[in-house]
Formats: C-alpha cells, structure tokens, sequence
C-alpha cells in the first residue's frame, strides 16, 4: 500500500470575505477566497493596487474581522474568538514584520528582540535565541539601540524579535518597503534562511516581484479574487504575471 505525504497547512481561509460599508457604498475587499498556506514555507501575496492583499494578510492574522468566511491558524478557528482570545492567540501563535520597525528607541536590540517573550512573561530558549542571533547576524549589535543601526539592522532586528518566540506563522507586511536594495536583500535572505533552518511559516505581502522571488509560492489577487499562483518564482515569472493581471 503507498502513502501520500500531505503537505501541512498553517494557515486556512475559507469563503472569506470583506467588506467595507453597506449598500451603494459597499466595497467588496474579498471575494469568497479559499487559499491554503504551507507550515515551513515561504509564501507571498501580490496583486495591483487595491487587489485587496493587504486586508487578506490582517484577516488570516485576526488583525481585521470578516465579513463572512473563516480562518483557521493551526487548529485553531479564529474568526469565532473574542477581542481577548484573539490577543493571546495572536502573542502564542503568531509573529508579525511590518514596514515601519516598530522598535522601542529606548530598548537595545537584544530588548527589542526579547521584548515579545517578556510581555508574555515567558523566558527565552537560549538555544533557538542563539540561532536566530547568528541566522540574523546580529551577535555585535544587541547592545545597540535602534537609532544606533542601519535600516536593514533594525528589520534584522524586527525578524529576530518575530521569530524568537517560534511562532506558527509570521505575517510580514511589506518588511523591505523602507529598505534599499542591498538592506532588503539581506533581510529577504535571512526570511528564507529562518524558513530553510529554522522551520518558519512565513506569509508576506509584497509589490516587488524580486522580494517576491525569495517565496517557496506567490499567491495573486485581482478585485479581491484569488486568480493565479506560481510556484517557485522567478522576478521574471512574478512580473509577467503581474503584467497579465494588470493588462
């Protein structure tokens, strides 16, 4: 008898739908999508302007409610928990990386970084604490404040601090968009890397097709549809594709 190896899910949306405003005011952010993303794997999102990724990525992470539709992360539905379940599902379960750092300017890197773990009164695993240290490159600057590092520093910084607590999922919201090329490159790669070393799940929203090209899949949205998706990507074949949806 021969067995299939199923991929694992760690994150599930069904039927979800969004909308914002009611009767002629309505705007139809999400459309009934149903998309399954991959634990320890790499994925973006990407579509034009208005496709509606943005607010896919904050409802999969229980950042916005639903219209209609659910989510799941692990086993776990979250479209039907409170205001509170959702916090404490959010700071055990999920990591997050935005555009803007978000860092303390008060705190050292290394405070930044542990900050998640000591609000949630948990210690650190010194040992995973270390691999993403070393994963990161950030061994000599714990002891600087952010004002005191580059951009791609402090975004280092951000991944480490979303990884430490190894959460199932890390949403990253256009995590390069401050960054210059080379800065953005590096982070790209230490997502890949935490991805290949470290196990991770990471769902990013992008509009650079070369960010794009770190993904394991790229997932695309167009009038809050999801209409293609292409595995294992190229900047060519995200453009191209890019370009069909926008044509």
């Amino acid at each position: 008898m021969t067995t299939t190896t199923e991929v694992r899910t760690a994150v599930v949306a069904r039927g979800l739908t969004k909308v914002y405003g009611e009767g002629d005011a309505a705007v139809h952010a999400l459309r009934g999508i149903d998309v399954d993303f991959a634990a320890e794997a790499f994925t973006a999102i990407m579509g034009p302007s208005g496709s509606g990724k943005s607010t896919l990525m904050h409802c999969l992470a229980g950042l916005d409610t639903v219209t209609d539709g659910r989510v799941s992360i692990g086993d776990v539905e979250i479209t039907g928990l409170n205001d509170k379940q959702l916090t404490l599902l959010r700071r055990e379960r999920v990591g997050f990386i935005f555009q803007a750092f978000n860092l303390l300017p008060t705190l050292t890197a290394e405070q930044n970084i542990r900050l998640p773990l000591d609000i949630a009164g948990r210690q650190a695993d010194q040992t995973l604490f270390d691999r993403v240290i070393d994963t990161v490159g950030l061994r000599d600057r714990l002891g600087h404040k952010p004002s005191e590092l580059s951009g791609g520093q402090q975004q280092r910084v951000a991944v480490a601090r979303a990884l430490i607590s190894k959460p199932q999922v890390i949403f990253a919201d256009e995590p390069t968009g401050n960054l210059d090329s080379r800065s953005g490159a590096e982070v790209l790669s230490f997502l890949r890397r935490s991805v290949r070393e470290l196990g991770q799940t990471i769902v990013m929203v992008t509009h650079d097709p070369v960010a794009a090209s770190y993904a394991d899949r790229v997932v695309f949205l167009r009038d809050g549809l999801l209409v293609s998706e292409v595995e294992r990507p190229t900047p060519q074949t995200v453009l191209d594709t890019l370009m069909a949806l926008e044509a």
